[in-house]
């Protein structure tokens, strides 16, 4: 101890081992803040719990963190014994487990008001550390908002860097626009949502396919087997950044592949290639009693086969029309433009039995834009910048799985569950 509150009879020889007093006139009746901090060792817990209970104390909070060995315990009490009697036990308690104890009188309820709101942060680089400055920032913004932060969590160090503060108290529309300034300047994602129920009621996650799914637009493939790529993605360009109506852009694209070989299809699919991260990110999905789907503006000779392989519960997309084994340069049916996707999102939510409010969409074209306006949380996914301007949050970095860190799964619990399952959902056939 610092200063030995039970007199020179009591052994205080180890250097900050011990108990240390915020104040001498600690009282009858006071509630007690006691912090254990010290290396980790089987048995801490239990053992400060007998050492409580011996003073008759009650228990009104409780949180511990271990990190890198090294143990931080909070504990909030009340007893009707002087705190003399609790001072003494817990110091006995310290040197047997080589720990620093810090004791306070704190009020007797908690003070905490307002919202509270989950910011999570997502580093840029591939298992680069995110630095003091760009926390520094975070914390900034969320202090500058009227929020106080009363707890920080590393979800990740791979693919990238994750965190997620907790913060109370601030208001949730000025913490959202000071920390979209940070994650501006410091190239960060950062995602604002509010704490609490309707974040961990998420059910059902819609996702795009091209360029969200899959790393290829898929009728970009096939305009390669057609030999008219360079006018294909013209116009894919344009309908991505909402220059041109979609389903216009999608009649005048296939009626450029108009004559090609039904073979070229299959040609096209084995060259599609998955997101990295895309199928941790379903299976994981999956493990947590989420449903997932899939809604494209591509084809649903493509979308079968990936919902089949990734054991997705919906898939819908537009079907071109085959005569003879080749294309004929129509689609049939009705086109899944922007307002159908919104609509299949809708519909996939009714048929879970869910409300949309507990759907989470994904994409990160102008055909997106509407559902991920009417899911209760929008993500746009390396996206044009018109749908990051218009979504819930972002995520700029090339690995689907990183989302799983703004829905709160960290990356031990994805790890874990791997390790823990002897049948994996997912087939390696689609890399």
């Amino acid at each position: 101890m610092n200063a030995n509150p039970l007199g020179p009879d009591f052994p205080s020889d180890a250097v900050g081992i011990g108990v240390e007093l915020s104040s001498t006139e600690l009282r009858l009746d006071d509630v007690l803040l006691i912090r254990v901090s010290g290396p980790d060792t089987p048995g801490i817990t239990t053992e400060l719990m007998i050492t409580l209970s011996q003073v008759d104390a009650q228990i009104q909070d409780l949180e511990q963190v271990l990190l890198r060995g090294h143990l931080t315990l909070a504990a909030v009490i009340d007893t009707p014994l002087h705190p003399d009697a609790l001072v003494q036990a817990l110091d006995q308690f310290a040197h047997q487990f080589k720990l620093r104890i810090h004791v306070d009188s704190v009020p007797s309820a908690s003070t905490e008001k307002g919202a509270v709101e989950a910011v999570t942060v997502l580093g840029h680089e591939l298992e680069t550390a995110l630095s003091p400055q760009e926390l520094g920032a975070v914390a900034a913004g969320i202090a500058a908002a009227g929020g106080n932060i009363d707890r920080i969590v590393r979800l990740a160090r791979y693919p990238v860097y994750a965190y997620e503060f907790r913060a109370s108290g601030a208001k949730p529309e000025v913490l959202r626009r000071l920390l979209g300034e940070v994650a501006s300047a410091r190239r960060l994602d950062i995602a604002v949502q509010p704490e609490g129920i309707e974040r961990r009621a998420k059910r059902l996650v819609v996702l795009d396919v091209d360029s969200t799914l899959i790393q290829d637009e898929v009728i970009e493939l096939l305009a390669t087997e057609a030999g008219c790529l360079d006018q294909v993605q013209e116009l894919t360009a344009q309908a991505m950044s909402g220059e041109l109506d979609f389903e216009l852009a999608l009649r005048q694209r296939v009626l450029l592949l108009r004559g090609l070989d039904q073979s070229a299809l299959d040609r096209a699919k084995s060259a599609m290639r998955l997101t990295p991260g895309a199928r941790t990110f379903v299976r994981t999905l999956k493990r947590l009693g989420y449903s997932v789907g899939i809604v494209s503006g591509g084809f649903t000779h493509f979308t079968d086969d990936l919902a089949s392989e990734l054991d997705l519960d919906h898939a819908e997309a537009n079907q071109l029309e085959i005569q003879d084994g080749k294309l004929t340069g129509q689609v049939l049916g009705r086109v899944v433009d922007r307002a159908r996707k919104a609509e299949l999102l809708r519909l996939f939510a009714q048929e879970e039995g869910i409300p949309v409010s507990q759907a989470v969409a994904v994409g990160d074209g102008a055909n997106d834009l509407d559902m991920l306006g009417a899911a209760g949380l929008g993500i746009a996914f390396n996206a044009k910048p018109v749908v990051q301007l218009a979504a819930d949050t972002t995520v700029n970095v090339p690995y689907l799985d990183a989302i799983l860190f703004i829905l709160g799964v960290s990356r031990d619990e994805v790890e874990r569950a791997d390790l823990d399952s002897e049948d994996p959902i997912g087939n390696p056939q689609i890399s």
